[in-house]
């Protein structure tokens, strides 16, 4: 299945804010282990790309937790976020 990249650049080329956007989309899905530290949810990853922060997205999130996926979708969709999908030779 295909990776999506959320870029934090609005559709019309503006810079989307609050700047902590990532790290707030990306702690909503996480948990706790055992050690008590916060585990990001290994189908939605922050990552930088070309200097920016983004969201990546891992296609099979939308089988293992279709509610999650739809509300990722949601959120980039609501705030005209730009969705490509990633080039593999892009490091995250």
């Amino acid at each position: 299945m295909a990776s999506w990249v959320i870029e934090g650049v609005m559709e019309d080329g503006r810079r989307f804010r609050p700047s902590d956007w990532v790290e707030r989309l990306s702690t909503v899905l996480a948990s706790f282990g055992p050690d008590h530290r916060l585990r990001y949810n290994r189908h939605v990853q922050p990552c930088y790309i070309g200097g920016q922060k983004c969201l990546l997205v891992d296609g099979s999130l939308e089988c293992q937790d279709p509610g999650a996926f739809e509300f990722v979708q949601e959120f980039a969709r609501s705030n005209r976020l730009r969705i490509r999908e990633r080039n593999e030779q892009e490091e995250r």
